[in-house]
């Protein structure tokens, strides 16, 4: 182990431009990665701003006792996909009514009979907040008998259903898209390095190092390099997060990676190193195994 670190900390003193270039270029690949992975925790921060809305009213038959909205109360916070559940009475509609409905104030201030019926606010749990759940919740409250009426918005939350699947399905080709692009220029950069230490490769291939051995130093070179480059994207994605929020005040309040995703992020880069040089490797490996194979066919032709 000690013999396979040297040796792969010593590729960096031997090129140091080609580890430079290479390290940039992973950043950069991962640079890529990263901003699209920016772009996704914040439209997936939204959506969730957005579910949290989502709430069934139940409104009440007028003279409901508040013993029986109580109890009910009860049965229906006790629902698996209930999170909470709030009384409104009439009086507090019409309050609310006046203030929310700034453009119907005057018509609501001098009602003799206040029209809004009582209701009961259902707010869903996190992961029930999709129509299937909701459309279930609303017919089981629909059961009870002093319930005139439930909205719940379903063409709206049937929409929101939509735009959670369509983001789900383009975030995950998209990120296979530039995964597979930031290894393959992993690749070529391990390649390159390969190519300069191909007659070493080739010598310990007489000498009757095993491929493995071989593999070894390119391999831990190809992590070393990634997580590098993996901390080098880390630095360029806080610095265009913060040049893009400071320039744009519309969208101040976006979020960054928290301490789960940077070390995902810097996982995935030295996974991606890994990738990369072992397919170089190995691809270098057939390469001059199969010269070996015809040189060695060649002389037994010759022998004969």
């Amino acid at each position: 182990m000690k013999l396979v670190t040297r040796e792969a900390l010593l590729a960096f003193r031997r090129a140091p431009l080609l580890s430079a270039l290479s390290i940039t270029t992973i950043a950069f690949s991962l640079f890529t990665v990263g901003l699209f992975g920016l772009v996704a925790l914040n439209l997936r921060s939204a959506l969730r701003d957005i579910e949290e809305r989502v709430e069934i009213v139940a409104f009440l038959l007028h003279g409901t006792p508040s013993e029986t909205v109580t109890l009910a109360s009860q049965d229906i916070a006790a629902f698996p996909e209930v999170a909470a559940v709030s009384y409104v009475t009439e009086d507090q509609a019409l309050e609310r009514a006046r203030r929310e409905l700034v453009e119907f104030k005057d018509a609501y201030r001098d009602l003799a009979v206040n029209p809004l019926p009582a209701s009961l606010e259902v707010r869903l749990r996190p992961g029930n907040r999709d129509a299937r759940h909701v459309a279930a919740v609303a017919e089981r409250l629909r059961g009870f008998a002093f319930v005139d009426d439930v909205r719940y918005g379903r063409e709206w939350i049937e929409r929101l259903d939509h735009l959670r699947n369509v983001f789900g399905v383009v975030g995950l080709v998209i990120g296979l898209a530039f995964a597979a692009v930031a290894i393959v220029i992993i690749g070529v950069t391990i390649r390159l390095t390969i190519l300069q230490r191909s007659r070493e490769i080739s010598i310990m291939r007489l000498v009757g190092a095993t491929d493995w051995f071989i593999r070894g130093p390119f391999l831990l070179e190809g992590m070393l390099k990634g997580a590098l480059g993996g901390l080098l994207s880390i630095g360029l994605c806080w610095i265009g997060y913060t040049l893009f929020r400071s320039s744009v005040p519309a969208f101040a309040g976006i979020v960054f990676f928290g301490p789960q995703h940077l070390l995902l992020l810097l996982l995935f880069g030295t996974l991606l190193g890994l990738g990369g040089s072992l397919l170089s490797v190995g691809r270098h490996l057939r390469e001059v195994g199969g010269r070996a194979e015809r040189r060695a066919a060649r002389r037994q032709q010759l022998g004969r």
